[in-house]
């Protein structure tokens, strides 16, 4: 027999998976212009490029600062060495019939090598990025509010 009067069958509970990475925010020294970041794009299902900070999955054995090193050189190209950390992000999002918490450490790195590339599959685009427009490239409230902390710590660290 079908529901009625607005009555609904409960529906099934989502299990509840945590998740953490770490990735960071990767600048490099001024070429005349400025500092500047690397910020990778993704196409999301709407095929909208969504900027925001490379980050990925802690793997066994990893520090978050290990991670936050080897992800920004794997989606952007750019070898970095950690300077401090920028702050932890957490969010809830509904994938695979679960409901997942993740929690990102974010790291800021001073850029030491590399090649900017969007070798990796994951990123759609990559770009070097001054540091006075980060906050209007970037996709997500929670990033924009982490990268207004960079100048002061480049500062602290210099």
């Amino acid at each position: 027999m079908a529901p009625t009067g607005g009555r609904r069958r409960p529906g099934r509970r989502l299990r509840r998976v945590d998740e953490t990475s770490a990735g960071g925010l990767v600048v490099a020294d001024d070429d005349g212009t400025g500092p500047r970041a690397a910020l990778i794009g993704r196409t999301d299902r709407r095929g909208r490029l969504l900027w925001s900070l490379p980050k990925g999955h802690i793997e066994a054995g990893e520090t978050p600062e290990d991670t936050a090193v080897r992800e920004v050189a794997e989606e952007t190209g750019i070898q970095g060495v950690v300077v401090a950390p920028l702050g932890i992000i957490d969010f809830w999002f509904v994938a695979d019939g679960r409901r997942v918490h993740k929690t990102v450490h974010h790291f800021l790195l001073r850029a030491t090598g590399g090649e900017l590339s969007d070798e990796d599959v994951e990123v759609t685009e990559v770009a070097w990025v001054p540091l006075t427009e980060l906050s209007s490239r970037l996709a997500y409230a929670d990033e924009r509010a982490l990268v207004e902390r960079a100048p002061g710590l480049l500062a602290d660290t210099a």
